[in-house]
């Protein structure tokens, strides 16, 4: 595939104004063909829907893209009345769409032409108690008689006012609970974390539970979520945060295609009314990332496997023109939706291109995590309207890149300086032992982007305490694999060494690691260090390096990469060794290029042979071993200099 600045050449546009957006919301999403025809035949019969993938791929669009295929039904009005025969019982009738506000209205024309004639009977009868006392006090000359009268008015007023009785039409007007207009489209109703009461109907509370000042039952019903989404779509992502007794109550409304609202509060009032089953019939789209999987209720999980699709989708997409064409109508869609930022010309599209198949994190493809993506387009068109400028250019790009730095890659600048001043690793001369790793923040975190960070690791060999217990020791709190990858490392240097190990103690430190480490990239970092320390070689300090390492020696690929050099670059280091099947993976952009040697490797001793400084040691150490671990065929490359990745 020829590089992103001479595909850019060939566009036949000049900026994403150019660039014709579809209209309707399926034909937005980008990179989800297989999930799309999934979504789209789910949506045709009405099936549930389980989308797994990591988040920003495109799961909630695809889900509100599904009311544009629903079957044409008509939306229904749900109105609760009152129940005469029982308050805590109300009832519930369904109308078709916009009937419901007008049997609402009727209703209370009817209240407010009740409520004016008993104000009328009201006012006449206080008027006429004053009018009665004031002909008292004439006749009897005593004005004390006015004012037990109006005394007599107020106290019938209030009778009047707080009498059940009186109170009894307002309290038959019935609620709304769903509306909708004729030509209304399916209803889309996003879920995601709404509590139980929110996604299942709830009673509010009553402060005045008794006496006749109490809010009728029916009055204080409030729709849920799944019967707002009456026929349409419910989407819930994160579905594994739903409690599970919301989950199976989940599961019922799906089975039974309605569900009673009540007080979810044992301690209101509301505990003790329950509606008539409500109307439900709704499409369940959930959502959420691999692990998700695991926290959702078996039942609800088995019932969308039988009666609908699980599907997984895409994180990447092959980078090829049809594929960066779908990028560019992503930048264009993210401009017209945000309705403030300018468009971009070809050298920002550019930039955008380069840095999508940078997060993808693999060779020859293109991330789909474009919400992330999607972030960095709005800060470079917000930088574009602070410098009042109608386009948004490389430079927007490339100054939004470093102003939009995630939390981790603000941590790892300031610790790579905090470092450098406190000289925890230096980045030239030579030392024996030890070596600048180099590690990613972010990688547990959700990101679609890694965060390099130059993690200095020393190694120090001793005589063991006994004789033949010899141990292996590192320190720096980690994690299991990492752990792991230490002692799959000492087979290495067991087997290149000519000390007896077993009556050596081999310790390890992680410096500054004090979040902790994961992960085996540092393999090939640890059996560096560790040679170094037996053979008494030096290490060249200009030098970082990542990789992970078999038992036998071969370097095998790591992640983020790309991350890792660019952490190496910012460190002011002049060379990085990394897997020979990783180099591809590299994109570095215009402010990374040609600031570092990039050195390809596939066996520890192409490591070791580009890390280790010319010694006498040195000299005798690769005599020793060259028939040991060298396959036929390989040799050790010579670095890269500058290199530019499309």
């Amino acid at each position: 595939m020829e590089s992103v600045e001479e595909w850019v050449k060939k566009l036949n546009v000049s900026s994403t104004k150019d660039v014709q957006v579809p209209k309707i919301l399926f034909d937005q999403v980008i990179g989800q063909e297989e999930a799309g025809d999934v979504v789209k035949k789910a949506a045709l019969q009405k099936r549930h829907v389980l989308l797994i993938g990591d988040p920003g791929t495109g799961k909630s669009m695809l889900a509100q893209s599904m009311v544009d295929f629903l079957p044409k039904e008509d939306l229904e009005d749900i109105i609760v009345f009152p129940n005469p025969e029982d308050n805590n019982r109300p009832k519930v009738k369904t109308l078709p769409a916009g009937k419901g506000k007008e049997i609402i209205r009727q209703y209370q024309i009817k209240a407010e032409r009740e409520k004016k004639d008993r104000s009328r009977s009201i006012l006449f009868i206080i008027l006429s108690i004053v009018f009665l006392g004031v002909v008292f006090a004439f006749i009897l000359s005593d004005w004390i008689i006015v004012f037990f009268a109006i005394m007599a008015a107020a106290f019938v007023y209030m009778a009047m006012a707080i009498n059940p009785a009186m109170r009894a039409e307002r309290a038959m007007v019935p609620k709304l609970l769903v509306s909708h207009s004729p030509n209304d489209k399916p209803p889309f109703v996003d879920s995601t974390g709404a509590h139980s009461g929110a996604l299942l109907g709830d009673v509010r509370h009553d402060p005045f539970q008794s006496g006749g000042l109490e809010t009728p039952a029916h009055d204080r019903v409030e729709a849920g979520n799944i019967h707002k989404a009456h026929r349409g779509v419910l989407f819930i992502d994160e579905m594994n945060l739903l409690r599970p007794e919301s989950q199976q109550a989940l599961l019922t409304a799906m089975q039974e295609k309605k569900f009673s609202i009540s007080g979810q509060s044992e301690r209101s009032a509301g505990a003790m009314v329950q509606t008539e089953p409500i109307p439900c019939d709704f499409v369940l789209v959930a959502a959420g990332n691999l692990d998700a999987i695991q926290g959702i209720h078996p039942a609800l999980r088995s019932r969308i496997r039988g009666y609908g699709y699980e599907v997984y989708v895409n994180s990447t997409m092959d980078d090829n023109e049809e594929n960066r064409n779908k990028i560019v109508q992503f930048i264009a869609q993210e401009v017209i939706k945000d309705k403030k930022i300018p468009h971009f010309d070809l050298g920002a599209i550019t930039e955008i291109v380069k840095e999508a198949q940078k997060r993808s994190g693999r060779k020859g493809k293109l991330t789909l995590r474009l919400r992330e993506l999607g972030g960095l387009v709005r800060v470079a068109g917000d930088i574009a309207i602070s410098e009042k400028s109608d386009i948004v250019t490389a430079d927007e790009v490339m100054k939004a890149k470093n102003l939009s730095k995630p939390l981790e890659q603000q941590v790892a600048d300031r610790s790579i300086e905090i470092r450098k001043s406190y000289k925890t690793f230096i980045s030239e001369g030579s030392k024996v032992g030890m070596v600048n790793g180099l590690a990613v923040l972010g990688a547990n975190s959700g990101m679609a982007d890694f965060t390099g960070i130059v993690m200095p690791i020393v190694a120090e060999v001793t005589p063991s305490q006994h004789k033949g217990n010899g141990s292996v020791v590192a320190t720096g709190k980690l994690g299991e694999i990492a752990k792991e990858a230490v002692q799959n490392v000492s087979a290495v240097f067991k087997k290149l060494s000519d000390i007896e190990i077993s009556d050596m103690d081999i310790h390890i430190q992680f410096v500054g690691s004090y979040d902790g480490v994961e992960g085996d990239s540092a393999s090939v970092s640890i059996a560096t260090a560790v040679i170094s320390s037996i053979e008494n070689i030096p290490i060249d300090q200009s030098l970082a390096m990542t990789g992970s390492l078999s038992v036998r020696g071969a370097v095998l690929p790591v992640g983020g990469v790309t991350a890792k050099v660019e952490a190496a670059i910012e460190a002011g280091l002049k060379r990085v060794i990394v897997p020979r099947s990783n180099y591809d993976d590299i994109v570095l952009d215009s402010n990374h290029q040609n600031r570092i040697q990039i050195i390809p490797v596939d066996t520890i001793e192409d490591v070791l042979e580009n890390a280790l400084v010319e010694t006498p040691e040195r000299q005798k150490f690769f005599s020793r071993i060259k028939s040991l671990i060298t396959p036929k065929g390989f040799s050790s490359q010579q670095g890269i200099t500058g290199k530019n990745v499309a």
